[in-house]
């Protein structure tokens, strides 16, 4: 699929690190041209350290409310993109009888990584520009050139 989708869901483990990171991004990306939601296998709690790197990119996102699959109101999206081999079984699962593309995108949980506050933040940072070079790389693609 070129271009950009009408919908698009991201998928974690917890939906309180990546997949609302990804959420987050797309959005400020895209604004309101395409639906975006986000989901999890579990439901955790949205992790301080996200609000953190994008209110430094002044994304608010602090209105986030952590769900799961189960909790969606629509599970009708052109795309699902996975970040955790856990999402990308369970996005499989629910997309089975839908026209529906599935990507997976391993993406590391920057809630393991251990040390103080900046070597932590740092971490986040790192997954933020890793998911919206990814983001832009996917969704920014210019149409081939006409001949």
């Amino acid at each position: 699929m070129d271009g950009l989708p009408a919908s698009i869901l991201f998928a974690c483990t917890w939906n309180a690190v990546r997949s609302p990171l990804a959420e987050a991004l797309m959005k400020h990306l895209f604004g309101a041209r395409v639906f975006v939601d986000s989901v999890g296998v579990r439901k955790g709690e949205l992790d301080p350290f996200v609000i953190a790197v994008l209110e430094e990119l002044g994304i608010e996102i602090g209105e986030h409310r952590p769900k799961t699959f189960e909790e969606l109101d629509d599970s009708s999206f052109d795309i699902v993109i996975s970040l955790s081999p856990e999402a990308q079984h369970k996005a499989i699962e629910m997309t089975r009888s839908a026209h529906c593309e599935v990507e997976f995108w391993h993406t590391l949980d920057p809630s393991i990584i251990e040390g103080n506050r900046e070597t932590r933040l740092n971490a986040y940072r790192e997954i933020r520009e890793q998911l919206t070079a990814r983001l832009e790389a996917r969704f920014l693609r210019l149409p081939p050139p006409v001949v």
